[in-house]
């Protein structure tokens, strides 16, 4: 009988581990913006198909965009960045300007915050020793822009 409870708590063990390590070798590499959201989820939150992700530089894999494929459905950018580039940000925010604005933002990642410049906005996220900033390009209200780069960061947040 003893042995029988061993087995089943040994199994569960097992059990538990691997499921971690399938979750964890499953996982999109950190290092490759494209790999963190799908065209189907950043269509899904640009309100207008888009293509596969392409990097901004063929060197490397920090930077990629997605573009629409309809005319005027704008296009979404994802950086990968250190958290010294995060913390840069909040710090730039703190400049007096009437153009710049730092909002924070509760429920993405450990720390957010809108970078707003005029009519244009970014959420920049801080995961762990990760950071990132998504962003929304299109002519639609920055409200909207906040609220479709809102629903895009959290899915990075969930494949890191």
């Amino acid at each position: 009988m003893r042995s029988s409870k061993q087995f089943a708590s040994l199994l569960s063990a097992v059990s538990i581990t691997g499921a971690a390590w399938v979750a964890a070798a499953s996982a999109a590499p950190a290092g490759d913006a494209c790999a963190l959201l799908t065209p189907v989820q950043v269509g899904a939150a640009l309100g207008a198909p888009v293509g596969a992700g392409s990097y901004i530089s063929p060197t490397s894999k920090k930077t990629c965009t997605w573009n629409s494929t309809t005319s005027d459905g704008g296009y979404v950018t994802l950086m990968l960045q250190d958290v010294s580039g995060f913390e840069g940000g909040k710090r730039l925010g703190q400049t007096a300007s009437k153009d710049l604005s730092v909002a924070p933002i509760s429920g993405v990642g450990d720390d957010a915050y809108y970078l707003a410049l005029g009519e244009q906005v970014g959420l920049i996220v801080k995961k762990g020793n990760v950071a990132f900033k998504v962003a929304v390009y299109a002519r639609v209200p920055i409200e909207s822009k906040e609220a479709k780069e809102k629903i895009l960061a959290q899915q990075v947040v969930a494949g890191l």
